[in-house]
């Protein structure tokens, strides 16, 4: 089994969520005492948080690749951004480090491929859903991507910040994104829908979603696994 470097922190609430499912991933698949072989780390978010509200990524993308460089002096093989947001520095982070990164997009265009879904509902942070880095990935696979309207994404992204990464699951907020799936899947006929940010799994799953639900997190995992394991 490789070492998987995990890049986190962004939100803890999440990479606690890829660090569990990395974890069973490899017991369901190998058995007995198994763990992963793994290195974290960690962030503080809050400093990344505020280069997003303010735009630097350049800055933010400075930032990461110096700790994905610690992340491979500390012996990980490969490194996985956890989280969506930043993968709009992911080239500025791959070129500082020697080993490769795992996109996430790339996992989650695999499963839709798998699926035989071709167009899709996009579930993110703000920057995610509006920005061109992430649409644009999947788009070159032949993916039809969609996202709510203006007024739903403003609260998708409110309750990621306010809610999910500081570890609050709202019954109300979970009825408001089944809400807004539900309007996706009826209105521009979208047949699954991408849970597009890390937190997103804390609330939303394929048990009370009302379309086919790829989490990004599992997603990445498994690939992860598999890269491990080849």
């Amino acid at each position: 089994m490789r070492v998987i470097g995990m890049l986190g922190g962004m939100s803890w609430e999440s990479t606690s969520y890829y660090y569990q499912e990395l974890n069973r991933a490899v017991r369901d698949r190998l058995g007995g005492l198994h763990s992963a072989h793994c290195v974290v780390y960690s962030v503080d978010f809050d400093a990344v948080e505020r280069m997003q509200a303010a735009g630097d990524w350049e800055r933010a993308g400075n930032y990461l690749a110096e700790c994905a460089q610690r992340l491979e002096a500390a012996g990980a093989e490969c490194v996985v951004l956890c989280t969506n947001t930043m993968h709009r520095v992911f080239g500025e982070v791959q070129r500082a480090i020697s080993v490769p990164m795992l996109h996430i997009a790339d996992s989650t265009a695999d499963a839709l491929e798998s699926a035989g879904v071709r167009k899709v509902a996009l579930l993110g942070t703000r920057y995610t859903m509006e920005q061109a880095f992430y649409r644009e990935r999947l788009e070159g696979r032949g993916l039809t991507v969609v996202v709510p309207s203006a007024a739903d994404r403003d609260l998708v992204h409110r309750t990621i910040f306010d809610e999910l990464c500081l570890g609050k699951t709202v019954d109300s907020s979970r009825a408001e994104f089944e809400r807004i799936v539900a309007d996706l899947g009826r209105s521009d006929d979208v047949e699954g829908v991408i849970l597009g940010c890390t937190e997103i799994g804390l609330l939303l799953g394929q048990e009370n979603s009302p379309l086919p639900v790829f989490d990004t997190t599992l997603l990445h995992v498994e690939a992860a696994l598999d890269w491990s394991l080849r």
